[in-house]
């Protein structure tokens, strides 16, 4: 089966080696997950938290889920 979720947020870690995605699902909840990528190894992204069985009815819930559950993100999100 084809990986359907959709990104609707992405924010990168300053070493830019993690990350944490917030994603819609075909059924129209909202998930996210933790990401982590090696420079020396070519093959991508590799999901580290588990986190992404958790379901939210909103982007903004699954957000401060993430929030609230990757240490990091709190610092990494974007001011206005």
């Amino acid at each position: 089966m084809a990986h359907e979720n959709k990104v609707v947020h992405s924010f990168n870690f300053e070493d830019e080696l993690r990350c944490v995605d917030v994603f819609v699902r075909p059924d129209g909840t909202f998930g996210f997950e933790e990401y982590r990528r090696d420079p020396e190894d070519g093959r991508g992204w590799f999901p580290i938290g588990f986190h992404a069985e958790q379901r939210f009815a909103t982007s903004a819930a699954a957000l401060m889920g993430a929030i609230l559950q990757v240490h990091w993100l709190a610092g990494a999100m974007p001011t206005r």
